[in-house]
């Protein structure tokens, strides 16, 4: 019951296989899109550097929320709160 499609042709008749990247509409957007990318970096160089500062600051309650799994967070950090701490 199965067959093999690997004879047929891909829809957009480019039979290498290597989708868009790999055709010259590729290459030249990629191109487009480096070239594009470089001249914002060099505009706007002194605005992205200046937030690169604030990172640090950033990340402190990224790493408060995502670090806390470890401990049981701040419950009684193991001990039962249910009732008298047993001695």
């Amino acid at each position: 019951m199965s067959h093999d499609h690997s004879q047929h042709g891909s829809p957009g008749g480019d039979q290498s296989g290597g989708g868009l990247l790999r055709s010259r509409a590729g290459i030249v957007l990629i191109g487009f899109l480096l070239i594009g990318g470089v001249l914002l970096f060099t505009e706007h160089r002194a605005h992205v550097l200046g937030l690169l500062v604030w990172l640090p600051v950033l990340a402190c309650p990224l790493m408060h929320v995502f670090m806390h799994g470890g401990h049981g967070g701040h419950g009684g950090h193991g001990r039962n709160d249910r009732g008298p701490r047993e001695q």
